[in-house]
C-alpha cells in the first residue's frame, strides 16, 4: 500500500521540485593561496556547483570568458561539463581528480592547493538528480546559473544560508562535512529556483509550458497516472477543451505529440525503476498501464534503444561492483 504523499504540490511546477532529491557524488572544501586553479572534469547528468566563502575566483566554461565570483556566491553549472575555477584569468589548472586530497567522509574532501598567495576558500559538489521530472528541469536549464550578493529580497533565505555555510568552512567541527553537503544540496535547489524566478528563459519550452494553465494541468495528469489509459481525446475532456485544439496546443507549447510525450514519460519511469529497484518487465508492465509485458518491451526499445533486460542487468553489474 502506497502512502499519500500529503506535502505533494498541485501545480505543475511545484511537482518538479519537488522531485528534486539529488544523490552526491562529490563534495570537497578548497584552502587555495594565488596562484591556484582547477579544472573541473566533464560528468555527464551531474550539476556542478561551486560556491565562494571568502577570496576572489573565476569561472571560465568551455563557451565564454572567465566571470568574477565574488564572496557568498554561488555558480551552478548543470549539465555536467567540464570547465574551469580559476585565482585569476590564465592561471594554471591541473585536474582537481589529481590534486592531493584528504579525505574527510566517504563523500566529503578537503583540497589543499596554489602557490602561497592570497588564500580563497571554496566549497565544490557534483550532484545528480534521480526522478525524470526533476532531470527534465535540470535540462531547460542554461550553461551556467549565478546566483550573485545583491539580489531580490525574496532570495535573503538563500543568502543566509550561503553565510551560514561560510561559518561551517571556516573551521570543520565534527558533523561538519555532514552540514556542509546537505546545506550544499539545499543551496542548488534554491539556486534553481531562484533563475526560475528572475529569467525570462524560464517561460520557455517544458518550463514554459509546466506554467501554461491548460497544458500543465496535461503533463501534471500524465505525471500523476502514468499508468491510465490516456488518450488526447481523453485528456482534452480534463481540460474542458476540444480534441484538435488540445493536440495543436501541446505540440506547439512542449514542442512533441502529446502521445509521444506521454510514451517518453512511461520509459524514463521504467528506465530509474529498472536501475534502481531492480525490477521486471511485467511489473513495469502493470504499472505503466500497458496491456502485456511484449507491448510494453516494445515500447521501451523504441525509446531507450535498449531491450528493459539489458538496462536491468548493466544496473546490476554496476551495484556489484560498488
Amino acid at each position: 500500500m502506497t502512502t499519500p504523499d500529503y506535502w505533494a504540490p498541485t501545480d505543475p511546477l511545484g511537482e518538479a521540485l519537488h522531485q528534486m532529491r539529488m544523490n552526491g557524488t562529490f563534495y570537497s572544501r578548497s584552502e587555495l593561496t594565488a596562484p591556484w586553479g582547477m579544472t573541473m572534469p566533464a560528468m555527464p547528468g551531474h550539476i556542478w556547483f561551486h560556491i565562494v566563502t571568502s577570496g576572489p575566483a573565476w569561472l571560465q566554461t568551455e563557451n565564454g570568458s572567465p566571470r568574477p565570483l565574488l564572496p557568498g556566491e554561488l555558480a551552478l553549472v548543470p549539465h555536467g561539463r567540464g570547465h574551469l575555477i580559476l585565482g585569476a584569468p590564465g592561471a594554471p589548472a591541473p585536474n582537481v581528480m589529481e590534486l592531493e586530497r584528504e579525505a574527510v567522509s566517504d563523500r566529503y574532501e578537503l583540497i589543499r592547493h596554489g602557490g602561497g598567495g592570497d588564500p580563497t576558500t571554496l566549497i565544490c559538489g557534483a550532484v545528480r538528480f534521480d526522478h525524470p521530472a526533476a532531470r527534465k528541469l535540470v535540462e531547460a536549464l542554461p550553461e551556467t546559473v549565478h546566483v550573485e550578493v545583491g539580489g531580490s529580497p525574496q532570495q535573503e533565505w538563500l543568502h543566509s544560508t550561503l553565510r551560514l555555510m561560510a561559518v561551517e568552512a571556516q573551521q570543520l567541527r565534527p558533523g561538519g562535512e555532514e552540514v556542509i553537503t546537505r546545506l550544499g544540496d539545499i543551496l542548488v535547489i534554491q539556486a534553481i529556483r531562484a533563475w526560475i524566478e528572475t529569467d525570462p528563459a524560464a517561460r520557455t519550452g517544458w518550463l514554459g509550458a509546466l506554467h501554461d494553465e491548460q497544458i500543465g494541468r496535461a503533463i501534471s495528469l500524465i505525471h500523476k497516472q502514468p499508468d491510465r489509459d490516456w488518450s488526447v481525446a481523453g485528456l482534452a475532456a480534463e481540460l474542458a477543451m476540444s480534441r484538435s485544439a488540445f493536440a495543436d496546443r501541446f505540440t506547439k507549447v512542449v514542442g512533441e505529440p502529446v502521445m509521444q510525450y506521454l510514451t517518453t514519460w512511461r520509459m524514463n519511469l521504467a528506465h530509474d525503476a529498472l536501475r534502481t529497484e531492480q525490477a521486471t518487465a511485467a511489473q513495469l508492465a502493470r504499472r505503466l498501464g500497458y496491456r502485456s509485458e511484449a507491448a510494453f518491451a516494445r515500447a521501451f526499445k523504441r525509446v531507450v534503444g535498449l531491450p528493459p533486460g539489458a538496462v536491468k542487468r548493466t544496473a546490476a553489474v554496476r551495484g556489484f561492483e560498488r
